[in-house]
């Protein structure tokens, strides 16, 4: 079964400086998750993982400047 079956979506978290972090899954957990596979711990405890927008990629465009 394809990826592109299940429906993905584009997620900020806030992390503990005031930035964003930027992650993509079906769900913030799934994001979550691949984020995991990607960064560092001490990069995932920055993340605040209850603190997230979920985005279109259109809206993409006005977060560039908040990203960390």
């Amino acid at each position: 079964m394809s990826s592109f079956s299940n429906p993905h979506y584009m997620y900020l978290f806030d992390l503990r400086n005031g930035k964003k972090k930027l992650a993509y899954g079906e769900s913030p957990e799934d994001a979550l998750d691949i984020l995991r596979v990607r960064l560092s711990d001490a990069e995932m405890d920055e993340i605040l993982s209850d603190q997230y927008v979920k985005i279109s990629q259109r809206e993409l465009q006005k977060y560039i400047s908040l990203l960390g």
